[in-house]
C-alpha cells in the first residue's frame, strides 16, 4: 500500500463561483469529503502535491492520508472531474475508510510474461487483454496497489478468467461475490488474424478489372 499525504483547507465559500475563483486562483483543486459517521465536507487540496501523486498509477488503489488543517483523514479517491480538453482538474471526490470495514475498490490489473509466452511466441498466438480493472473487496491494510498475471507458460486458445487469478490474503473478487454466472474473462490468447498482402491485394483488383476476352 503506498503511502500518499496531501494537504487540504476547509472550503466554506462553496458554489460554483467560489470553485471557478478557486480553480483560476491555480493553488487548490475544490473536492469533498464524505462516508463514514461524519458530515461531508468541502475542501480544497494543496495543487502541487495532488498532480504529482495522480502521476502514479498505485495512487487510485491506496489508502491516502488527508491532512485537513492538521487533522488527519484516511481516505480513498472516489471520482476525479477534469477539464474537458486542458491537463487540469476540476474537482475530486475523497470517501473516508474505516480500518474495521472493508471497502470496494478497482485495482489494475498487469499481465507479465508477454515477451516469453508459449502461446504468443512459438505458436503466433496474440494476447487480448480483456480487463485493466478488477473489482476486489478487503480491508484497507490489505489494499494491494495492483495484482499480478503471469502469462509466460500460456498456450495458444487459452483463456483466463476472474477464478484465474491469485488474490492476496484478506481479498476477495467483488464480481465472483455475485456467483460462477460473473466469472467474467480477464484476457485469451487466440490466433493471430492472417492480411492479406499488398501483392496479393493488388492481384486481386487487377484479375477483377480484367475482361474476359475468351468468347470474342
Amino acid at each position: 500500500m503506498s503511502d500518499f499525504i496531501l494537504n487540504a483547507t476547509v472550503r466554506n465559500d462553496l458554489g460554483k463561483g467560489a470553485s471557478r475563483r478557486l480553480r483560476r486562483a491555480n493553488q487548490q483543486v475544490p473536492a469533498v469529503i464524505y462516508g463514514g459517521e461524519k458530515a461531508p465536507q468541502s475542501i480544497a487540496v494543496e495543487k502541487t502535491a495532488f498532480y504529482k501523486a495522480i502521476e502514479d498509477e498505485s495512487f487510485f488503489s491506496s489508502v491516502i492520508k488527508l491532512v485537513i488543517e492538521g487533522k488527519e483523514e484516511q481516505v480513498v479517491v472516489r471520482d476525479l472531474q477534469r477539464h474537458p480538453f486542458k491537463p487540469l482538474l476540476t474537482h475530486a471526490d475523497f470517501l473516508r475508510v474505516d480500518a474495521t470495514h472493508e471497502i470496494n475498490m478497482n485495482v489494475p490489473l498487469h499481465v507479465v510474461g508477454e515477451d516469453t509466452c508459449v502461446g504468443v511466441k512459438d505458436q503466433d498466438g496474440e494476447l487480448h487483454v480483456l480487463a485493466n480493472e478488477v473489482a476486489i473487496s478487503c480491508l484497507p491494510k490489505d489494499l494491494p496497489d495492483f495484482l499480478e498475471v503471469d502469462i509466460s507458460a500460456l498456450e495458444l486458445g487459452t483463456t483466463l478468467h476472474l477464478s484465474d487469478l491469485t488474490l492476496p490474503a484478506g481479498v476477495t473478487s467483488v464480481d465472483l461475490s455475485h456467483g460462477e454466472d460473473h466469472d467474467n474473462a480477464i484476457l485469451s490468447i487466440t490466433k493471430m488474424k492472417v492480411r492479406a498482402t499488398g501483392e496479393d491485394e493488388e492481384g486481386e483488383s487487377d484479375s477483377e478489372g480484367e475482361e474476359d476476352t475468351s468468347a470474342e
